[in-house]
């Protein structure tokens, strides 16, 4: 018997309904969703440090135990608690998503900094950083794999993040309440107190002279003016640890007794990376101390650290303490104000060391040009300083002079300054350090490094007993003083030297218009003369004052000494460089289109900066301030991975 079509569709109805049911039940229904590219990214490396919202990995540790952001939002205490104490999640899951909600909650509770002042944490803030220190430690060496096992998993990184910003944030209040004792004349390395934590420091491997006037944790700062910054991923807080800045020779009168000051420093702004140690030996002592040992290292030193028997990266920023300082340190000003002599220039060079000394590594010495400081080295001394295969074998000085007294003289003083510092660190000349050395040049900066790599012989000496026809006491007068400054011999123990745009002959710059303004508006007060301001009156010959005793010395300056017609210049420009000395010429031309022979930099010729003998001249497209270019920069670092390989045999890589 055939049933009719409206027959089958009713007996199907129902059917149709139960399977219609069934599906509307959402038994067993997946749908598939599209993901972008960005919000894969944001999924998987998204959390509440970098968004603001708690990551995917915490969110699925929440839902496992019936939890939701949203709830935990409305009461952190009672959700920790929850994650704390129910059963289902893996220890790993367990520590790592209590770092990300104590990190929460420790964010919410630390106000936005204003300008340069310290956050000021309230006791709640602190407990939760260190809260949140205390389970990321936990999950990276007590959740039963190592940091080595788990290298490239997402959470790691994120929960070594939460560890090292809350160093950060614990590095901070325990440098304030130090601070604070020192003022009080307290025992400033008696542990720190605060609420229910002990904190005990252990500063030693800084060497730091004094107590720092400010610590600035590195992620806060950036630097206009710097290509690149340099760092090192790895366990620790990167800081800045400020001290203050050493005291410069100034150019005005020093009143009698003033001891002498030092010619040399260390950069008084400091790299470090400081780490949270929590006491215990297994997971339940670690998670109930209130004991914590925070240590701060020098990144220059230590490139690992043992933590819980598992070697460890340290943490670092190399640019940040030599970026704060040079932001800090006022040099542009007070170069110009040493050229003209006005107001509190320097009045004698001063060596900063660039990092830490260290016995083992060789000095790389830069001097500046005319008007001038360690600024001029910004990029260059940062791309150093941020290799790590330079940074292993290298140490960096640079010299701060001023620029306004004759070249003769600033060679004598910055000799002086440089054998000086030698000497303090390296009394006995046996160090690697003060060996097969590299001096590096800008401008007359370069023309003092070549002539501190010469050998004057009697060359500078009858040059000036000649055009002055010193005889009897005005030469016996003029000799007892300037007989050292205009006699020397090179620098021992230098291997290779680069000339960045130096006028090597002078140049045409310093005696045209422009340039005798400028020379003429140059003062040299006697205090930068110092010991030779009566040798440089002696020099002035009575008849040319109508036979009257001159009241001041007529002497040549810096600009007077470029002046490619300067008798000084013209005899020092023949001066034989030390045999077997390396050297390299870095020349800049304003205009590609000018033939090299013939051009210059708006300076300098390619006349003067060209040098015989040069085991490599590389000519760039650029004004006189070529060192800054990153075609300069890069052909001094192939000079030196050269110098790296031909002298500690380090192969070359590309």
């Amino acid at each position: 018997m055939k049933s009719d079509p409206q027959t089958w569709t009713r007996r199907l109805l129902p059917v149709i309904a139960v399977m219609a049911l069934l599906l509307s039940s959402g038994c067993a229904m997946v749908k598939m969703k599209a993901v972008s590219n960005t919000d894969y990214v944001m999924q998987k490396r998204g959390d509440v440090l970098s968004t603001g919202k708690l990551s995917a990995l915490s969110q699925e540790a929440l839902s496992v135990i019936g939890l939701t952001e949203s709830d935990c939002s409305k009461d952190l205490p009672a959700c920790r608690q929850t994650v704390t104490t129910t059963e289902g999640l893996q220890s790993e899951q367990r520590l790592s998503t209590l770092a990300e909600l104590w990190m929460q909650e420790a964010l919410a509770a630390t106000p936005k900094p204003k300008g340069n002042e310290p956050v000021q944490l309230s006791t709640a803030a602190l407990d939760a950083w260190l809260e949140t220190a205390r389970y990321s430690y936990a999950y990276l060496f007590f959740s039963g794999r190592s940091p080595a096992q788990r290298a490239l998993e997402d959470r790691l990184t994120q929960v070594r993040d939460y560890y090292n910003y809350a160093a950060e944030q614990a590095s901070s209040v325990v440098f304030q309440r130090t601070l604070e004792r020192a003022k009080e004349g307290a025992d400033i390395t008696r542990p720190v107190q605060v609420d229910r934590w002990t904190i005990s420091t252990q500063f030693d491997q800084l060497k730091l002279e004094g107590i720092p006037k400010q610590l600035v944790a590195a992620s806060s700062v950036s630097f206009a003016g710097l290509r690149s910054s340099y760092r090192r991923d790895g366990f620790g807080a990167e800081l800045v640890v400020v001290m203050d800045a050493p005291v410069l020779a100034q150019a005005v009168e020093l009143e009698e007794g003033t001891p002498d000051l030092p010619v040399y420093s260390e950069m008084p702004a400091i790299n470090a990376t400081s780490l949270l140690h929590f006491s215990g030996d297994t997971l339940e002592q670690v998670l109930a101390t209130r004991d914590i040992r925070l240590e701060a290292y020098s990144p220059d030193q230590t490139s690992s650290i043992n933590l819980r028997g598992q070697e460890v990266p340290l943490a670092a920023n190399f640019t940040a303490a030599y970026g704060l300082w040079l932001a800090q340190s006022g040099f542009a000003t007070e170069s110009l104000r040493t050229l003209f002599g006005r107001g509190e220039g320097i009045r004698e060079p001063h060596i900063y060391l660039m990092q830490p000394y260290d016995p083992n590594r060789r000095i790389i010495f830069m001097l500046h040009g005319l008007a001038s400081s360690p600024e001029a080295w910004v990029n260059l001394a940062n791309e150093i300083m941020g290799d790590p295969e330079m940074r292993e074998h290298y140490q960096v000085w640079s010299v701060y002079y001023p620029t306004n007294a004759p070249i003769a003289l600033n060679r004598y003083t910055v000799s002086k300054a440089f054998n000086g510092t030698l000497r303090h660190f390296d009394p006995n000349g046996t160090a690697a350090a003060s060996h097969d050395m590299v001096f590096i040049g800008h401008s007359m900066g370069g023309v003092i490094a070549r002539l501190m790599l010469s050998d004057s012989g009697e060359v500078l000496w009858n040059n000036i007993r000649q055009r002055y026809n010193l005889q009897g006491e005005r030469l016996a007068r003029v000799e007892a003083k300037l007989g050292p400054v205009l006699h020397f011999t090179p620098q021992p123990n230098v291997e290779r030297a680069i000339f960045l745009a130096a006028p090597h002959k002078g140049t045409d710059a310093a005696g045209n218009r422009l340039g005798r303004l400028i020379g003429r508006l140059v003062r040299l007060p006697l205090t930068i003369l110092g010991a030779f301001g009566d040798a440089f009156m002696a020099l002035q010959d009575p008849g040319e004052t109508d036979g009257k005793k001159p009241k001041e010395p007529v002497v040549t300056n810096s600009i007077d000494n470029l002046k490619a017609s300067d008798p000084f210049i013209k005899a020092s420009s023949g001066l034989p460089i030390v045999p077997g000395l390396k050297y390299h010429s870095i020349i800049a031309k304003r205009k590609a289109e000018v033939p090299t022979p013939e051009s210059d930099d708006g300076l300098v010729p390619y006349w003067s900066a060209h040098l015989e003998g040069a085991l490599s001249e590389k000519v760039i497209v650029s004004g006189h301030s070529v060192q800054e270019t990153p075609e300069a920069v890069l052909e001094v670092r192939r000079i030196l991975r050269q110098d790296l390989h031909e002298v500690e045999g380090v192969e070359a890589k590309h």
